[in-house]
């Protein structure tokens, strides 16, 4: 609900002034729409971006250049002084993702759900702005504190810009991170020279975080099966047991699994068993055709 009333005020805030009000409030409407369709689906399973990683029919093509193709892009992306470029390429990349993919369009709605509340944030702050008088240009205007909280065009110009490069590079990560595996995005990093430190903490995070949330969901539904969040007073120290208790189970997993680690010969590498994949024409195509219209489009100056 949030987060559809943040895009509604977020395309209110973009277009007042720009479209009709039938258009504007169709427009808010539809957006706001989209968000509840989105926000009614939960995901109750852990390591969900890498089982629908698993699942993905991309999966099958080569992961190094699935990931230069998404850095590359999201460089355009940033580089890119129009937000029409940006813009056309979160469609894209969402619709292969989707169709190419075999994802569910209302599960990739809902993983963008927790990155859009970001950007919808950012880009209000970027909108609204503080003025003692009101601005003759302003779009949206209201009185505060003996001034104007306003939205004049050049900020609706500026948050369009910065909203378009966030989806679109958003779309760019979700690409990657939805078709590759985590093994095999570890092993292009480790190709690519990057220490492998850096890699093997990516690792044990990635694994741990997920196994912390699996445990404090567990603790949490237990809590609350005993009546554990019944008042505020009970609600308060049931969440300081709950968190105290996560603590320590997690210093005590570490342990463990250090010592499961070097009964198992650790040397200091965590190394995964991958499958060589060539690229094929079908994925080279998925790549380079959003690549050749990004690369134009910086270059025109779009």
């Amino acid at each position: 609900m949030i987060a559809a009333l943040l895009a509604g005020l977020v395309c209110f805030s973009l277009f007042a002034g720009r479209l009709p009000s039938v258009w504007l409030a169709a427009v808010c409407l539809l957006t706001a729409a989209g968000f509840l369709f989105s926000a009614g689906h939960r995901h109750d399973s852990v390591l969900t971006m890498d089982v629908y990683a698993r699942r993905s029919r991309l999966c099958r093509e080569n992961a190094a250049w699935k990931a230069a193709g998404s850095l590359a892009l999201l460089i355009l992306c940033i580089c890119s002084s129009s937000a029409v470029p940006p813009l056309c390429l979160f469609c894209f990349l969402s619709a292969v993702t989707v169709a190419a993919g075999g994802i569910r369009a209302r599960d990739y709605l809902s993983l963008l759900g927790l990155p859009a509340v970001f950007l919808l944030l950012s880009a209000l702050t970027l909108l609204w702005d503080f003025y003692p008088r009101l601005p003759q240009e302003a779009a949206v205007s209201v009185p505060l504190f003996g001034g104007w909280l306003a939205v004049v065009p050049a900020a609706q110009s500026l948050g369009m810009l910065v909203l378009s490069r966030a989806l679109g590079a958003v779309s760019c990560l979700y690409f990657l991170s939805l078709s590759t595996p985590l093994p095999e995005l570890l092993e292009v990093l480790r190709r690519a020279r990057i220490p492998a430190v850096v890699t093997e903490l990516a690792v044990l995070m990635y694994r741990y975080i997920f196994l912390l949330l699996a445990t404090f969901r567990d603790m949490r539904d237990s809590a609350a099966s005993r009546l554990g969040y019944r008042g505020l007073k009970r609600s308060l120290r049931t969440t300081g047991l709950v968190y105290g208790g996560l603590l320590a189970g997690s210093f005590r997993r570490a342990g463990a699994c250090f010592d499961a680690m070097e009964s198992r010969c650790y040397t200091g590498q965590i190394r995964f068993l991958t499958e060589k994949k060539k690229v094929t024409a079908k994925g080279f195509f998925l790549l380079a055709v959003p690549l050749a219209g990004m690369l134009a489009g910086v270059c025109m100056g779009f």
